[in-house]
């Protein structure tokens, strides 16, 4: 049993802990509060404590579970809400009202709930680490397969169907003449990936059913996306959308550091969304991991791994996870304030030195995989950046986008005048188009990359002839730049602002997608060669086809005839003026 010796903060050095070593989680005074050794030096521990450390004082006893900080993986993790080292907080409210007390405990998976087994393997089967010997049904459309634990191979021994809680004896291992028996859960160690056979490269898109996303800025399942944005510029609503929409199996959605209000809006808002797939709630294959601004600071840090080493266990059964991190910003923080009491040589803006490491070793554990078991899966990662004063120049906001492939970028005028998804079309990008451009090609449409090069294109002219257009005004440019500058309006209001909370908007397929697309380029090359044939603008800019244009939004998924009957009717407007 180790000595305190002295109190910093969440930052607690004690001495002649028992058998320490790094990152054993220990428990720490009188009241047992947990924490983490994060460094040694001789005989003395450095702990981060992941509770308040009121009233902790020196000579207060140690005690050490030479155990490494590990979630609980297993069936009842769906549909769970958990603090930053998985206890699950509405049974934390039960023993201690709205405010949690320092020192409560709770486990993670409910221990007296029966889980009706269906084994896969039997007697006889070799198995080793990863081996999938059955699954339990745990919602609608989840399967939760029960996986051979890290460290254990050989041969079942014995296994059997029936109800189990996840503390009973379900199945047995025999491993070098020695029988292992297993349950429903393991534990995992949340600072290291899981392992896994090998890493795939990117070729399929995370569909999200938002436009200005599938088409422009697109993340590839098993990418890194960061959404960086000042406050109030729309990052929870494009979060709340890539869960409800994206087109991946389990969501895991982390509020890290957020303010309460909004975690308490997310808590509020997830279990009243509707899974569009199955019509029941989404949070049937939803986990949500919350730690405020006010809540311990160490525990902010490890929320982020603990989500993440969850992401991996579903990937490990063969799952697309889509993890949202939301403020990677509010984690370093956690981490500059820890290193600050650990009186760490500081980098940049007051960071450790470690941030861009860290930052590496959290997106990095994002992939498209395949698994130990055999099973493909993916963990794509989107971490939202809350910059302070919305600057980019920041270390966090710089070290994110060193990392990760796509940048969405929130921008805080598009937002005041009421364009959302308030992306910049013109400082955002994504890196996948070359690896997933083949499956646009293949599955959609096969010149939907050039489509889509065609519209940016058209979106990056009329910035450049803004700037003409704030000296002299619209009226004084040529007839082909002003049909550019009125096509890419239509883009803009016509396709890439859509509205998460109307019913036909909110969602739109890439079948849709490319038909709207091409139905603006259409009218544009139309108007264009109208022109070259000497038909007035004013002509054209009074076609009746424009109206159809800007309500194709409105046309739902059933009745898409609708739009080609819009480009019928382009062309057949067009040809009347060229008659006439």
């Amino acid at each position: 049993m180790g000595i305190i010796y002295r109190v910093s903060g969440p930052v607690v050095v004690a001495k002649d802990v028992e058998n320490a070593k790094m990152y054993d989680v220990v428990y720490v005074g009188e009241e047992g509060l947990v924490g983490e050794i994060i460094r040694i030096t001789g005989n003395s521990s450095i702990i981060q404590v992941y509770e308040d450390t009121s009233g902790v004082k020196p000579n207060d006893k140690v005690v050490n579970t030479e155990l490494p900080l590990s979630v609980e993986l297993g069936p009842g993790l769906l549909k769970s809400i958990y603090d930053g080292v998985q206890r699950p907080l509405p049974i934390l409210k039960e023993k201690s009202g709205d405010f949690i007390k320092r020192g409560i405990t709770a486990n993670a998976l409910d221990e007296n709930k029966k889980w009706y087994f269906v084994p896969t393997a039997k007697v006889g089967d070799n198995v080793s680490q990863g081996s999938i010997v059955g699954y339990v049904q745990e919602s609608q459309t989840i399967k939760t397969k029960i996986m051979v634990p890290k460290g254990v191979n050989g041969k079942i021994k014995e296994i059997s169907e029936g109800n189990y809680t996840i503390r009973d004896h379900v199945y047995s291992v025999e491993s070098n003449g020695r029988t292992i028996d297993l349950g429903l859960s393991e534990k995992s160690n949340v600072r290291f990936p899981r392992s896994i056979k090998e890493k795939l490269p990117p070729t399929a898109p995370l569909i999200t059913g938002q436009r200005v996303i599938d088409t422009f800025f697109t993340v590839a399942k098993g990418g890194t996306a960061c959404v960086i944005g000042p406050f109030g510029s729309g990052k929870t609503v494009i979060q709340h959308q890539l869960a409800k929409w994206s087109d991946t199996d389990i969501v895991v959605y982390v509020g890290c550091g957020e303010r309460g209000n909004e975690m308490t809006e997310v808590l509020v808002t997830f279990p009243e969304l509707i899974d569009p797939k199955t019509k029941g709630p989404l949070m049937d294959r939803t986990v949500l991991i919350a730690n405020t601004s006010n809540m311990p600071v160490a525990a902010r840090e490890a929320s982020v791994y603990t989500a993440v080493t969850i992401a991996e266990y579903y990937r490990d059964m063969g799952y697309d996870v889509s993890l949202m991190a939301d403020s990677t910003s509010r984690w370093a923080e956690a981490m500059r304030e820890i290193s600050g009491r650990l009186e760490e040589m500081p980098g940049e803006e007051g960071y450790p030195a470690y941030l861009s490491r860290r930052l590496a070793e959290f997106y990095e554990r994002a992939g498209r995989t395949i698994n130990l078991n055999g099973t493909q899966g993916s963990v794509t990662i989107v971490g939202a950046v809350s910059p302070p004063g919305g600057d980019t120049s920041e270390p966090v906001s710089q070290g994110t986008l060193r990392l990760t492939k796509v940048f969405w970028a929130l921008d805080a005028s598009l937002a005041n005048r009421r364009h959302f998804p308030s992306l910049n079309w013109l400082t955002s990008y994504s890196q996948y188009h070359s690896t997933v451009g083949t499956w646009f090609s293949k599955n959609v449409s096969p010149d939907w990359n050039d489509i889509r090069d065609n519209a940016m294109s058209l979106l990056q002219q009329e910035e450049e002839l803004q700037e003409i257009v704030q000296l002299v005004g619209p009226d004084a440019l040529p007839d082909r730049e002003r049909i550019i500058l009125d096509t890419a309006k239509m883009i803009r209001e016509d396709y890439l602002q859509q509205s998460a909370f109307d019913e036909v908007d909110t969602y739109c397929s890439l079948k849709k997608q490319n038909l709207m697309l091409k139905t603006i380029l259409l009218f544009h090359q139309e108007a264009m060669n109208a022109i070259s044939s000497g038909i007035p603008l004013k002509s054209i800019l009074s076609l009746k086809v424009r109206d159809q244009i800007s309500r194709m939004k409105e046309i739902r998924e059933e009745n898409l005839d609708q739009i080609n009957q819009i480009i019928d009717e382009i062309k057949k407007e067009f040809n009347s003026l060229k008659g006439a």
